[in-house]
Formats: structure tokens, C-alpha cells, sequence
């Protein structure tokens, strides 16, 4: 059974619901240290973050055992904060997935999760809420609801202010959102300008040349993308389809070099062969998807503009190891490469569909 029984419940505690903290009449039969208002939003967490992390709250939300020794109370104390900080960055990566995927229902409930432990660990005020107040504020905005957005927007502000240890990549992200928020109203002034506060700040943490900058570039090209500003805009998607190339291909290299001898990278484990954690790869994905849609809408204007994004797009796809994907993408490649481009980079692009063809990309194994 899933109904909460309210004699069940000890005097004095409120049972709140997961997602919109209203009085809880269900509990997950799986975990049961998690509650719900009702059918529909246990649904919704369970498809968005319940799900993964279910059986991993049971021992952060039941009582602490008793120890012999405060030794042991202390070590216990370590593991339940280091748990807690593994599920803050998981919570997080899998709500930022979502919204690089524009899946921002979806994103809510990792968000506040993510949130939330923040909270447990750093406390009310601490700068390290910051980035859950973005996730839910960009999902607001991608949900439509402008108030909402402003009011975790200003709860982020409020805090960066109040902070005297925030960094630039927190600096960063705020810029942008604040910039997503003003775009969304139209206020393309106030937007470029927390855009260009956004790219300087992430330049100070990454470089200019980063992947981690290339959003902010993005954003900004979008808004001379709506402004009809082509030249402008068009400057700024070459630049980032450029900085998500050379990230690409250097990793392959570097991938290559350490398949050949038989290495792993200094003993680093990545998820995948991109390196990039499942956010990031949906970033890519979208930012470059983006950029070839406008690329193939200007009527081939430039052809090898739309070569170069179909290029990366095949690097990006075939280091994921989604074989299918990068050749779709290669065979666009060459055949507008035939149609409108020389014979070097016909040549340079039917050796890249042979390279595929010949699966010689393969994930690096450990030795047993």
C-alpha cells in the first residue's frame, strides 16, 4: 500500500509532498521515506528523478544507528554528508540533461532535489544554492512562467550578493540566466548585457575558448539572430561551432594516442569516450543542432559553413558511440560537400564515412 494513514504518523510531524511541499497522502511503497500529494506528482518524480536515486535516500532520510564511539558517530556523519554531495551533483547534471533536451517539466523535481540537499549540507544562505535556483529559474522560463523565474533569479541574486566567495563560474551562470530571462522578454538590451557579463566572467574561469564559455557566446548570437543582425550572428556560431571542434578532435587525438598504448588517461574514468558528462552532451547536441538548422535555412549561402557544423556533429555522435547518428550526419556531409565544395573536401569527407564504416572508434577497456 501507498496511502499515508494520518493515526500512522507520529504527533507533530508533517508529512510535506516531495515537489510542491503540500500536505502528503502517499508514500513511495519502494523507499518509504518519500511523500507525495498525490498520483500525479509521484508520477512526475518518479519519471524525472525518483527513479534513479530511490533506494539511495533510505539512508539519508531513517534515523542514524547508534555508535559505540564518537570516532564511529563522526565517520558515520562523513559518509551520510559525502552521500549527499554525490546526489547534489547527480541531481544536478540529470536536471541540466533535461533542459538541454527541452524537457523542462521533467527538470523540476531533479532541480529541487538537487536543491535540497544543497540546503541539508551548506545551509539556507550559502552561494552553493546558486546553481539549483538557475536550474528551476531556466525551467521556469522554458515552462513559460516568467514570475516564477524572476522570483529564483532573485533568490540567486540576493545570495551572489550577499556572498563574498562566489566565483566566476557562478558569476557565470547567473549572467546567463539573467540574459534567457530578458530575452524571453524581449528586452534584448538588458539581455546582451548580462550576456556579455556572462561570457566575461566564464572567460575569467575557463578561458575564451572554452566549451564551458561557447553558451554564452550562443545566447548572444541568438539575439542577433533575432534581431536580424546576420553578420553578427553569424561570426558568433562560427566561433562556437569552432570551439566544440577543437575540443572534439583534440579529445579523439588524445583518445587515439591512449588506445595505441594501451593506456587509460592517467587513471581518470570518464562516463564515455567524449569526456563530457550527460549534460554536456546534451548541450552539444543542442547548441550544434541549433546552428545547422540556421546554417540550412540561409539557402546555402555559405555551404561550407553547414560542412563544418555537419562535421563536428559527426565527431560529437561518433565519440558517443552512436554509429547511426554520425553517419546520417557524415552522408549530409558529403553530399552537399559533392554538390557545392572541391575535391579535397569531398576526399577529407568520404575518409571520415570510411572511418566510420570501418567502426574504428572503440571505447577504451580496462585491462581485466
Amino acid at each position: 500500500m501507498n496511502v499515508v494513514y494520518p493515526l500512522a504518523v507520529p504527533k507533530g510531524r508533517r508529512l510535506s509532498c516531495e515537489v510542491c511541499e503540500a500536505p502528503a497522502e502517499r508514500v513511495c511503497a519502494a523507499c518509504t521515506v518519500t511523500y507525495y500529494c498525490g498520483v500525479v506528482h509521484q508520477k512526475a518524480d518518479w519519471r524525472s528523478i525518483h527513479e534513479k536515486i530511490c533506494q539511495l535516500l533510505i539512508p539519508l532520510r531513517t534515523a542514524m544507528p547508534f555508535y559505540n564511539s564518537e570516532e564511529e558517530r563522526q565517520h558515520g556523519l562523513q559518509q551520510l554528508q559525502q552521500r549527499q554531495k554525490h546526489l547534489i551533483e547527480f541531481c544536478y547534471t540529470v536536471a541540466q540533461k533535461y533542459l538541454f533536451e527541452g524537457k523542462h517539466e521533467d527538470a523540476v523535481p531533479a532541480a529541487l532535489h538537487s536543491l535540497r540537499f544543497r540546503v541539508s549540507v551548506h545551509g539556507l544562505n550559502s552561494v552553493e544554492l546558486v546553481p539549483a535556483y538557475l536550474l528551476l529559474a531556466e525551467a521556469s522560463l522554458g515552462l513559460g512562467r516568467i514570475v516564477q523565474a524572476e522570483e529564483y533569479l532573485s533568490q540567486a541574486q540576493w545570495t551572489v550578493l550577499k556572498s563574498t566567495k562566489c566565483s566566476n563560474a557562478t558569476h557565470s551562470l547567473l549572467h546567463r540566466n539573467l540574459g534567457l530571462l530578458y530575452m524571453a522578454k524581449e528586452n534584448y538590451e538588458e539581455a546582451r548585457y548580462h550576456l556579455a557579463n556572462d561570457i566575461y566572467f566564464a572567460s575569467c574561469a575557463f578561458g575564451t575558448e572554452d566549451i564551458r564559455t561557447s553558451g554564452g557566446y550562443f545566447q548572444m548570437a541568438n539575439i542577433f539572430h533575432s534581431l536580424n543582425k546576420q553578420d553578427l550572428a553569424d561570426t558568433l556560431y562560427t566561433k562556437v561551432t569552432e570551439i566544440w571542434h577543437k575540443y572534439l578532435n583534440e579529445y579523439y587525438q588524445v583518445l587515439s594516442q591512449a588506445r595505441n598504448q594501451q593506456i587509460d588517461l592517467l587513471g581518470k574514468h570518464f562516463d564515455n569516450d567524449t569526456g563530457l558528462d550527460e549534460a554536456q552532451e546534451a548541450e552539444a547536441i543542442r547548441i550544434l543542432t541549433s546552428i545547422l538548422n540556421i546554417r540550412e535555412s540561409a539557402s546555402n549561402e555559405a555551404p561550407e559553413k553547414t560542412v563544418f557544423v555537419l562535421k563536428t556533429l559527426v565527431m560529437l555522435y561518433y565519440l558517443m558511440m552512436n554509429s547511426s547518428k554520425a553517419q546520417e550526419y557524415a552522408m549530409r556531409a558529403f553530399s552537399l560537400a559533392k554538390e557545392q565544395l572541391s575535391v579535397d573536401e569531398e576526399t577529407a569527407i568520404q575518409e571520415l564515412l570510411n572511418l566510420i564504416s570501418a567502426e574504428e572508434f572503440h571505447p577504451i577497456t580496462e585491462d581485466p
